[in-house]
Parts: structure tokens; C-alpha cells; sequence
């Protein structure tokens, strides 16, 4: 038995770790304001923390340099400044008003029903700690390779400062899979669990023996010899696996049978492909653009620089960009979004994008002159009725239009839709203008079985395995067969081994899945035999 329980939480990044614990100083405000006199003034350690944020900056790019770009921008309004120094001028010591600024702010953000701000709360907690050690003289404590970090939450800037070659990952007692540092996990395949409320700080100290399985949201503290060595062993066919995947990258996706399947990714950001190889799919079957409006809506043209380094990378090989799926679980700055309360119900998706049209336009219009450099394919989420895909096809064409009097180059591309939604799922013969389908199994399988898929409470009614899921998908690939529209899965379900061979029998040859299940999702198709089935 375990000297320590087992710790439970929710998967951020998946992946396995083991190492020695290391509890992170989430807060210097532990010490004693009155006690301390400041060095410098605010002016001076406002100065030297944008220097530090601009020095990490030159290491890192793309998604990683914005979250530093944000908090730059924090540090140098004085709506955040301005509080601190009339604090000060009324006689509270330089310390104290920033700790006591600084916490209101970061209440105020976690407290607000926006899971946008909740998860910035932690950029405020990075600025927050930055500035208070510059203010007190103070160092980061070094840590130690490999380790496991524990803390309430982790910064940002604190993640990227870190060198994660060696091994190590992170577990948090709060924290969120929609935050930016879990992203920043997923993206450098650092294993992470959060939500852990049963981690309390200090409760076991630093060097404490680790072991994190964050595929199944366990940590195991001061294992035992039996969970040490199940570990390995887990570790062992971890490696196995990767040893045994890597020929497939290279190969066609073909069943036993000979039935060619098209395998395609699933990407958030151009700064992704970076680190992928264009000859290991068959194109992008999805971007979600939505990333790229973490910070407000972006230009036209920064839109179109993405999209068109999207294009480039795959070459001739399809790139479908799914526009604009804010709300619900998503909402974003910059958007006019109504506080609801069911959210996943309510103006999310296309519904949002055709009530900001100036927004929804700017994104057409980037997305037609980036096709020029590729083969396009733009898709529209949480489509009920046809009006909304005629609507949003007249749109197109006058943005086509504008185009052509204003003499840029541009190519109009070909426009498709999610099938998320049981009413179009089980009608899609009233979609006959979409020029192809994507089947968005995770927004399907929650609909479907009226499970929300943020609430671990029901997660185990949220079974793409349900009679009625396949029932859908297989009606909906009998009806496109006849039809000749394309069809796809972009959602979780497509990598999963335990359904992909019903996928194929029930007739998809299309599925997009997350760049890191390519090569099992090749390696489960090519062990697939269709004539058993």
C-alpha cells in the first residue's frame, strides 16, 4: 500500500512523468509587507519586469510570445499602475498597495462567469509575483531538473522561463485545460493535471517521489514497489509504442482489406506545424480559428498571414479552416457575448458570427485571399437551419465582391459545415448547398445524450459508444454516399482505437485527429479488417 493516497484530478496535457516534487512559491505576499522597505520605486520595478517579459520573449514565438505580448501590455497601463501609487500617496507602503492591487484584480477575474477571464487570472498572478520580487529583491528558487511542480496555480512566463528537455511535468490544485498554461503544456508535451483540490500545499515536502499518469488524472505520492513497477511497465509500453508507430507515419492509411482511409490533423495554431511533417497526413482536416481571437479579434491581415502559412505547409493537400466557434464553453474578448444560462445552447458558433457580421466579414475576407496560396476548404460550426448557410454564402459573395473592386487578389473557396447538431444530423438533406460535411462528434455525442461535456458528473452519459451516436453517423454517411457530398469526423472519436473500425464499417474514410494519434490512428486502420465486420 501507498505511504500517500492517490491524488485524482483532470487531464490538462496527457503524457507520463515521474520525478521529484518541487512545490513552486506561488506567493511571495506571505511575507511581511510592513517589515520590508522597498529598494526601488513602481516606476522602476514596472521598468525591469517588462525588461525580463521582453528578454523571454526573444525564446519563444508564435502563441507563446502573445501571452507575453499580453502581459506587457498589462504592465504598461496605468488602469493597473495608477491605483498602486494613490495608494501610496495615502500612506500604505509601496509593498502592500501592489499586493493589495494587484489580489483585487485577480479576485475580480477569477470571481467572473467568463471562463476567458477566469483563465487569465493566472497572467495576473505572473505580473503580481514578477513585480513583488523585483520589489523585494528576490529570486526565483532553482528547480530542479525533471522535477514535478505542484502549486495552487502556474504563471505562464514561470512555464516557458523553464527547460522542459529533461523531463517533468506539472500538477495544480486549481487551474483549468482552457488555460493558457495547459496550452502551453499540450504544445511542448509536458504531462499536467489539474483541479486537484485535495492537494494541499505542503503536504508532503520538496523531493517527495512522483509519479504522474496524466492520461488516466492520477498522481501517485511516494509509491509503493507494486505502483512503481506497474508504472514502468506503463512507461516501457509507452516507448514500445512510439518505437512501433514510427514506420506508420510514412505509410498510407489502408485496412487490411485494402480500404484507403484519409488521415488529416486537427490544428489550433500555425506555430504547431512547426514541429510537423506535411508527408505524415493527408492535409488539415481542421483549424480552429478561434485561437487566433484569444486577445481580441485579430486583423485581416494577421488573420490572412496565418491562414496562408496553413496553406503553405500543406502544399496541395486540403486545409479545412473552420471559421469563428465562440461561446459556449469559448467565449472570447471583443465579442459581443449575452450571459447566459446554458450557454452550450445558446448564441454560440455561426448563431454568433452572423450577429457580428464587421467581424464575421473580416475573417472571409482573409480567408479569401489566403486561398490563393492552397487548397481551401472553409467550414461554419453549429449549423441548425439552412438560413444560416445561405446567409452565410451571400456573405462570401459580398466579400468576394468587395474584393474584386478593391483589386485584390483573392480565390472564393469552398464552403461546408459541422454536423454537430442533431437537427442537422438527421436531416442533412436540407443541407444540400454544403459542398462537403464534418462531423463534430464531441458537440454530437454531448447533444445527443444530453450531457454536457465540461461536467465530469455525467461524463460517463457522454458515450460516443451509444447506439444512437453510431445510429446518426451511420445514417448520415448512408445519406452522403447517395448524395456524393464529402464527409468527415474531426472530432475525438475519429483517434479513439475502441471506434474507429466502426467508423469505417459504418462507411467514413475521412478523419481528422489530433497530430499526436496519427500514428496510432494509422496503426489501428491498418490492423482493421472491414470484411470481419
Amino acid at each position: 500500500m501507498p505511504s500517500q493516497p492517490q491524488l485524482k484530478g483532470i487531464s490538462a496535457a496527457p503524457g507520463l512523468a515521474q520525478g521529484a516534487a518541487f512545490w513552486v512559491d506561488a506567493s511571495v505576499a506571505a511575507h511581511s509587507a510592513d517589515s520590508l522597505e522597498h529598494m526601488i520605486d513602481l516606476s522602476e520595478a514596472l521598468a525591469l519586469a517588462i525588461s525580463q517579459l521582453v528578454e523571454l520573449m526573444e525564446r519563444v514565438e508564435g502563441k507563446e510570445a502573445e501571452i507575453l505580448e499580453f502581459q506587457l501590455a498589462m504592465l504598461e497601463d496605468e488602469a493597473l499602475s495608477d491605483p498602486v501609487r494613490q495608494a501610496v500617496a495615502a500612506g500604505t507602503t509601496l509593498t502592500e498597495a501592489w499586493q493589495q492591487t494587484l489580489d483585487e484584480h485577480v479576485t475580480d477575474y477569477e470571481q467572473s462567469e467568463d471562463e476567458y477571464f477566469q483563465a487569465r487570472a493566472s497572467d495576473l498572478r505572473d505580473i503580481h509575483e514578477r513585480v513583488l520580487r523585483i520589489l523585494l529583491g528576490e529570486t526565483e528558487a532553482e528547480i530542479p531538473e525533471g522535477a514535478i511542480l505542484l502549486s495552487t496555480d502556474l504563471t505562464p512566463s514561470r512555464f516557458l522561463g523553464l527547460d522542459w528537455n529533461k523531463g517533468g511535468g506539472v500538477v495544480l490544485r486549481e487551474g483549468s485545460p482552457s488555460s493558457h498554461v495547459a496550452m502551453l503544456a499540450r504544445s511542448r508535451g509536458v504531462p499536467m493535471l489539474v483541479g486537484i483540490e485535495d492537494l494541499q500545499t505542503g503536504a508532503f515536502p520538496d523531493l517527495t517521489r512522483l509519479l504522474l499518469d496524466a492520461d488516466e488524472g492520477v498522481l501517485h505520492v511516494d509509491p509503493s514497489a507494486e505502483e512503481a513497477q506497474a508504472f514502468e511497465h506503463k512507461l516501457q509500453i509507452a516507448v514500445e509504442e512510439l518505437e512501433r508507430l514510427a514506420p506508420v507515419f510514412n505509410q498510407s492509411a489502408q485496412t487490411v482489406n485494402g480500404t484507403a482511409v484519409q488521415v488529416l490533423i486537427n490544428v489550433a495554431l500555425p506555430e504547431e506545424l512547426a514541429r510537423l511533417n506535411s508527408a505524415h497526413c493527408d492535409g488539415i482536416g481542421l483549424m480552429r480559428s478561434e485561437f487566433l481571437f484569444h486577445h481580441g479579434p485579430p486583423s485581416e491581415e494577421s488573420q490572412y498571414r496565418s491562414y496562408r502559412k496553413l496553406l503553405e505547409w500543406a502544399g496541395e493537400k486540403p486545409v479545412t479552416i473552420r471559421t469563428l466557434d465562440a461561446g459556449g464553453d469559448k467565449p472570447l474578448p471583443g465579442l459581443e457575448q449575452p450571459t447566459e444560462s446554458n450557454p452550450f445552447l445558446g448564441l454560440r458558433g455561426l448563431r454568433l458570427s452572423l450577429r457580428q457580421p464587421e467581424v464575421f466579414r473580416t475573417q472571409l475576407r482573409a480567408l479569401c485571399r489566403a486561398a490563393v496560396h492552397g487548397n481551401l476548404k472553409v467550414m461554419v460550426p453549429m449549423v441548425t437551419v439552412p438560413d444560416e448557410l445561405h446567409s452565410t454564402r451571400q456573405l462570401l459573395e459580398d466579400v468576394c465582391a468587395e474584393l474584386t473592386i478593391e483589386g485584390i487578389k483573392f480565390h472564393k473557396p469552398v464552403l461546408g459545415m459541422m454536423v454537430e447538431v442533431p437537427a442537422a444530423a438527421l436531416a442533412p438533406e436540407l443541407f444540400a448547398a454544403a459542398a462537403f460535411f464534418s462531423i463534430g462528434s464531441n458537440d454530437l455525442v454531448q447533444y445527443l445524450t444530453a450531457s454536457a461535456r465540461d461536467l465530469h458528473h455525467v461524463a460517463d452519459l457522454a458515450d460516443p459508444g451509444h447506439p444512437a451516436v453510431l445510429r446518426v453517423i451511420r445514417e448520415l454517411a448512408e445519406y452522403c454516399d447517395r448524395s456524393g457530398q464529402e464527409l468527415s469526423l474531426c472530432g475525438d472519436m475519429g483517434s479513439d482505437p475502441n471506434f474507429i473500425a466502426q467508423l469505417l464499417e459504418a462507411g467514413l474514410r475521412n478523419l481528422s485527429v489530433a497530430p499526436a494519434r496519427l500514428g496510432k490512428t494509422k496503426w489501428t486502420i491498418r490492423e482493421t479488417n472491414l470484411e470481419g465486420l
